[in-house]
């Protein structure tokens, strides 16, 4: 199983690869056409209160989207290789602390859920927020934004997200496949976190 900076990377360029495909679609003059960029139209519909400035408009070139970030990609994969042992410990402790047993699996794997989205997502996510954020060269009153914008939303898709996952996390996986396991749908997540990060850099 490649480790949380690998997946932390892949989740990245999955996300920097539809913001080229958003982009490349939405700065067209005219903007997306309905049947070949079908998935910049529903984001199409939001952007159409903040239109793109006409100097910024590009001709429809495949060779002209959005440059790959390197830099940017670093920084996931430096996150995931700091959060890998911190989400190692953190998973060890539910097990030891609320322990499945044959007789009672339901009951402990809730209350891990519980545990791990009552404390641990909310603190996860700023820690999220505050690295990517210091890390961009930010100081006190981008993270204070960052904050203000983006987290409260980002928050609310971890509860729509997560408690599921991590019930089926909890319930039918052996511990020591639980990361891998929170790493690979973790995919997605990151590359909608990548994606909510930097919007609220543009």
């Amino acid at each position: 199983m490649p480790p949380d900076q690998v997946l932390g990377g892949i989740a990245d360029t999955v996300a920097q690869s539809l913001t080229a495909i958003r982009t490349r679609a939405v700065r067209k003059l005219g903007g997306p056409d309905p049947k070949n960029d079908f998935l910049a139209i529903e984001i199409h519909e939001l952007d159409k209160r903040n239109p793109w400035p006409e100097a910024e408009l590009i001709p429809d070139s495949r060779r002209s989207p959005p440059p790959f970030d390197f830099e940017r990609l670093t920084r996931f994969m430096a996150y995931g290789f700091m959060m890998a042992p911190v989400q190692h410990k953190w998973f060890g402790f539910l097990s030891r602390t609320f322990p499945l047993t044959k007789d009672a699996g339901t009951v402990p794997a809730m209350k891990r859920v519980a545990f791990d989205q009552l404390l641990f997502a909310p603190v996860g996510l700023a820690c999220f927020f505050t690295f990517m954020t210091v890390a961009e060269g930010g100081g006190k009153r981008a993270v204070a934004r960052k904050f203000q914008d983006v987290y409260v939303p980002a928050l609310k898709a971890n509860f729509m997200v997560w408690p599921a996952v991590q019930m089926l996390n909890f319930r039918v996986m052996p511990i020591q496949f639980q990361i891998p396991f929170v790493s690979t749908v973790g995919i997605a997540w990151t590359a909608y976190l990548s994606l909510t990060n930097s919007s609220d850099e543009s």
